[in-house]
């Protein structure tokens, strides 16, 4: 597939994208990369993901795919040549979307909340997502990855959050190695890979990133 021509669109920060990066690396697929300006989105966004107006958006020899479980499943099914995201088996195929799809509707909403709400409304999101990374271990049980030996379409969409849990910890005041050993135990094998070391920016850089934002939104 020498002759692919493909574009990420892309935002730094978002662990949506950093997912599709991931992925990418895994397969050893070549992009170019295009951070995108979210409060002054580009012609080519909107041209691309007009219902959305959302990153990332896979552009591939010059065809959008939008919405990232989506373009991890695209990636998988196009690039089939190695690093499979999904198994083979149907059922284990359907268990590893319900668990990417738990991922975006739990642990990446309850963990926003972490730093972006205060009082009960906080309080309440903290506990839920332990409860939830509890969850996940159970599912993880004596696994390497959600994958098996390799990382799945499970460990692809989790581990960008990692990137956000000094975030977490920092205004939400949590502390989650202790309460999920397992959880951090699993994160730490995922980072060595490098197609995850390279596609994940420094903690401290996505710290800086939240603190502006709470700022803009009138949290701090």
């Amino acid at each position: 597939m020498a002759s692919d021509e493909v574009v990420l669109l892309d935002f730094w920060p978002s662990p949506f994208g950093m997912r599709v990066r991931i992925a990418l690396a895994e397969k050893g697929v070549k992009y170019e990369y295009k951070n995108q300006d979210l409060w002054n989105k580009s012609p080519l966004l909107l041209q691309t993901n007009p219902v959305h107006k959302k990153i990332p958006v896979l552009i591939h020899n010059g065809k959008p795919v939008c919405e990232s479980l989506i373009v991890l499943q695209y990636i998988d099914e196009v690039w089939n040549h190695k690093a499979p995201l999904l198994p083979s088996d149907p059922y284990l195929r359907s268990q590893a979307k319900f668990w990417a799809d738990f991922v975006d509707k739990k642990i990446y909403v309850l963990g926003w909340k972490t730093w972006s709400t205060k009082g009960e409304e906080l309080e309440a999101a903290k506990k839920e997502f332990i409860d939830c990374i509890k969850l996940l271990e159970v599912e993880l049980g004596d696994k390497p990855f959600f994958g098996g030996e390799t990382l799945g379409i499970v460990d692809v969409s989790l581990i960008p959050l990692y990137s956000w849990f000094s975030v977490y910890e920092k205004f939400g005041n949590l502390s989650i190695e202790p309460e999920c050993p397992v959880f951090v135990a699993w994160a730490k094998r995922c980072l060595e890979k490098e197609s995850v070391t390279k596609s994940l920016p420094d903690q401290d850089k996505v710290c800086d990133y939240a603190l502006w934002r709470r700022k803009v939104l009138g949290y701090e």
